[in-house]
């Protein structure tokens, strides 16, 4: 066997079984219906493919980080605020290169899973920075067709740190090894098409489902209480959010999600759905006292222009003329 042939990741086959999420993230300018979603639920929604989900369910623990890592976050072992701005980093480049929400989840994944094994040099934060631009880096290998360069990926004004080429292709093979190679991860972008047509059987409103079950799973992975839920349960939490959040459709309860295939588990979906209605609502309440906040200030400058004009109409008081300091001769 040539040498070529040991660089292939040796996976399961069960892993190669992972829906095409970065194109169904493509509905979110989608309006509600369409004849194409009911045939991409009629084709999901088959005896062989809820085996093969039930499958990857099975498996997707071999994924997460070790289980003690959230709890080494909450004792700040890990210091959670370096992470977090890791997590902000590799969206807002995830956002300005038009990278698919699977690019960036994939990213924070093998951080997360990296930083469970190893320990970082905390000092000045470059390390984790050189982390958050190799996994973001090995992800968009896997999952986009236009790659940008190591240099041009740390997009200028991002982050403090720049690193050579060189020093990354070096911490891509140390993440590699650390990882086992198991770059092809379950995820919630694995289960939520077929989620979202167990919780839309007429296919009616599919599409936009996913859509907003996948803004709510890239919302949520700044908050660390995540990583005690498995990808599926994160994904079936998240099609109950959009689900709840579309008045057409009935709303569906975690105990009545868990029919959806073999393996989940209602206490799972229950938890992660708590967290993230908390996280949805507390979004909206922000953007609620934002656009407050912005009408607020308006009525105050209206008020403002309008004391102005009234007071444009009469001779305006006198003035008393500030001295000028002396200047010495």
């Amino acid at each position: 066997m040539p040498d070529d042939a040991y660089l292939l990741c040796a996976e399961d086959t069960a892993a190669a079984f992972v829906f095409d999420a970065a194109g169904s993230t493509l509905c979110a300018a989608a309006g509600d219906g369409g004849d194409d979603d009911d045939g991409c639920c009629s084709a999901v929604v088959e005896e062989e493919s809820a085996a093969s989900i039930a499958e990857l369910i099975g498996g997707e623990a071999q994924y997460s980080p070790r289980p003690d890592y959230p709890d080494r976050l909450r004792s700040r072992s890990i210091d959670p605020a370096v992470r977090a701005e890791s997590v902000a980093w590799i969206l807002k480049v995830q956002e300005y290169y038009g990278f698919v929400p699977l690019t960036a989840y994939l990213s924070v994944n093998y951080m997360d899973r990296f930083l469970s094994l190893h320990r970082l040099p905390q000092e000045d934060g470059w390390a984790m920075q050189l982390l958050a631009v190799t996994c973001l880096s090995l992800a968009a290998k896997m999952e986009e067709t236009l790659v940008p360069s190591l240099l041009d990926l740390q997009v200028e004004g991002t982050s403090r740190y720049d690193f050579d080429p060189g020093t990354v292709g070096r911490m891509e093979l140390i993440v590699l090894t650390a990882l086992n190679w198991r770059l092809r991860s379950v995820t919630p972008f694995t289960f939520i098409d077929f989620f979202a047509c167990k919780a839309d059987p007429g296919g009616r409103h599919t599409r936009c489902l996913i859509a907003r079950a996948t803004q709510v799973i890239l919302a949520a992975m700044h908050d660390i209480e995540f990583l005690d839920h498995c990808p599926s349960s994160m994904a079936a939490a998240a099609v109950l959010c959009a689900t709840g959040e579309t008045p057409s459709l009935e709303s569906v309860s975690p105990g009545a999600a868990v029919s959806w295939c073999i393996g989940l588990a209602e206490e799972g979906i229950s938890s992660c759905y708590r967290l993230m209605r908390q996280l949805v609502t507390g979004n909206v309440q922000t953007r609620v006292a934002s656009t407050t906040m912005a009408a607020v200030n308006l009525c105050c400058s209206d008020e403002v222009l309008s004391s102005y004009s009234s007071s444009t109409s009469s001779p305006p008081p006198a003035k008393r003329r500030k001295r000028s300091p002396t200047t010495a001769t």
